[in-house]
């Protein structure tokens, strides 16, 4: 059984704050509800409150997933939240996604032909602004608490707020900035400065100041998967710093690499002998020693089409991957939108223009790595950038059953127990792989092959494989990433940093609008503010070319 040491807290009464964005509608959902002024009454209100916080990044809200419960109103709750849009933004753009589906947006995202109206667009950095609100009202009222445990608290607050705004920096540059210094509600918020290439340099350096300023405060690494603790800070350190030339325009691979030791260097987490049970309903640390941070998700409590019951269901349909096949859900199944490009199977395959017939298992053809869980639908073509999804492969990496085939005891037809993994060990390797690689270090070949002996030989790590590569290029490390961490959500900062994302280095079905792919303009790195925001914030200046 999981542990539920916030998510239990978070349905009894918590908290409400309102927002600092004049377009969310952000109301209290009882006259009982824990209110900021007497927050610190009772420090068990404090850990309520504080689980509001870590839910505002994968559920709607406190009501019911039938309407109602939403923290920011819109016609279809499940589809506007956090970890959903954030899916959408980072995969749909990339080769390792297309969705079939006709709502507004979508079509947009699948050719990289998005504008500031795009709906995702506006629900991901609604989302991720209402968290930040949240945790700056938290931080304002526990402050100077000198309970350790609320000290704490305080300090994971702070760290999802650094998250809040990493995602923010990654995907639109420069949006406003907020702390506890500012009075919720009471103004219009402004950003860092005018020019994101001033602005996005100055929040970098702000989220990295957070981070080690808080890293002594949080708990030991270890623990459960759904609270952060020193090395989920450590770990979004060094993907801060991973990116630090995209960010910035000076790389900083040295300290990249440093907190990548300390999170390996602790001795806290190991690789899972399975690869699949960081996808599995049973992927919480320390049941899953690779797990470090992870959005809890539970089929009784955390209740939602979200997160990994979103990508399980959506990638599902009634011919080629039943859900009832590969992952034991039952109720509300086979959506029938997301699925892989060809393009992205070639790469990860190291194959090139094959003939794979209907219905091919390519985990079958391909068996000796693990992780590939890809499956031929109808054919490989996709006839057009919005054309059903019995066309492309299908993905069925992630399941709602136990590594091992079983279902939870607590199993609910309609919703996975399976949490969204965040940071795992695996990245912590491959980070510091790609930072010495690019530092010169021969040792990188090791961290690589390290991760590869997992997916090739499970639980043989160290060994001298066949399937170990005995050199290194840049298109090694892009090309692990891929097969490692597909549908996680990190594909398109990836494909950023390595000059791949837009242009023509790197072509895909239906990149830019054209079946063979075209090449798109670079400021498409950068994702625009959203429209509402730029018509309701007269301080608030759109990002260059939108």
């Amino acid at each position: 059984m999981k542990s539920r040491k916030l998510i239990l807290g978070l349905l009894l009464p918590a908290m409400i704050f309102s927002s600092c964005v004049g377009d969310l509608d952000v109301n209290p959902k009882d006259p009982n509800n824990i209110m900021a002024g007497n927050l610190g009454d009772d420090p068990v209100n404090i850990k309520k409150a504080l689980g509001k916080i870590y839910a505002s990044f994968i559920i709607a809200g406190q009501g019911s997933v039938t309407g109602g419960g939403a923290d920011i109103s819109a016609s279809d709750e499940n589809f506007f939240t956090t970890t959903r849009a954030l899916w959408n933004l980072q995969e749909i753009t990339t080769d390792e996604a297309i969705c079939a589906w006709g709502d507004v947006g979508i079509a947009d995202l699948n050719t990289q032909t998005w504008s500031a109206q795009n709906p995702f667009l506006t629900a991901l950095y609604q989302r991720l602004v209402l968290s930040i609100t949240y945790a700056n009202d938290f931080i304002k009222v526990t402050s100077g608490n000198p309970d350790p445990d609320v000290q704490r608290y305080v300090a994971e607050a702070r760290f999802l707020r650094a998250l809040a705004y990493y995602y923010l920096m990654d995907m639109f540059g420069n949006p406003p900035f907020t702390t506890e210094a500012d009075e919720v509600g009471k103004f219009y918020p402004r950003q860092l400065d005018p020019n994101v290439n001033v602005a996005r340099p100055m929040l970098f350096n702000y989220i990295v100041s957070e981070l080690k300023a808080i890293s002594p405060v949080l708990a030991a690494p270890g623990g459960v998967s759904t609270q952060a603790n020193r090395a989920a800070a450590w770990m979004l350190l060094a993907r801060t710093y991973l990116n630090a030339q995209v960010y910035t325009g000076t790389a900083k691979w040295d300290s990249c690499q440093m907190y990548c030791d300390s999170v390996i260097n602790s001795g806290a987490y190991s690789l899972a002998t399975n690869y699949r049970q960081n996808f599995s309903a049973d992927n919480t640390y320390p049941t899953n020693p690779e797990m470090i941070l992870a959005w809890e998700q539970d089929g009784m409590y955390t209740q939602g089409y979200v997160g990994t019951t979103f990508i399980i269901e959506s990638s599902s349909d009634a011919t080629y991957i039943r859900a009832e096949d590969y992952h034991g859900l039952t109720s509300n199944t086979n959506w029938n939108g997301n699925r892989a490009r060809l393009k992205f199977a070639e790469t990860i395959l190291g194959v090139s223009n094959p003939v794979w017939a209907e219905g091919t298992v390519l985990s079958n053809l391909y068996p000796d790595d693990s992780r590939i869980f890809l499956k031929v639908k109808k054919t490989t073509d996709i006839p057009s950038a919005s054309s059903s999804g019995d066309y492309g492969i299908g993905v069925y990496k992630i399941t709602a059953k136990n590594s091992d085939g079983t279902r939870p005891p607590s199993a609910n037809p309609a919703y996975a127990d399976t949490d969204f993994p965040i940071f795992r060990l695996a990245d912590a390797y491959l980070m510091r792989a790609e930072a010495k690689f690019r530092l010169g270090e021969a040792t990188a070949l090791a961290d690589l092959n390290y991760v590869r002996d997992r997916a090739y030989h499970a639980g043989e790590f160290g060994s001298n494989t066949p399937n170990r590569l005995s050199t290194l290029t840049a298109q090694d490390i892009i090309n692990e990433r891929g097969r490692e961490f597909y549908y996680e959500a990190q594909r398109r900062t990836d494909l950023i940093r390595f000059g791949q994302f837009t242009g023509s280095d790197y072509l895909w079905e239906w990149k830019g609008g054209v079946y063979e792919g075209t090449s798109t303009a670079d400021y498409l790195n950068i994702f625009p503010l959203p429209a509402v925001e730029i018509s309701t914030n007269p301080y608030i200046h759109q990002n260059p070319n939108y």
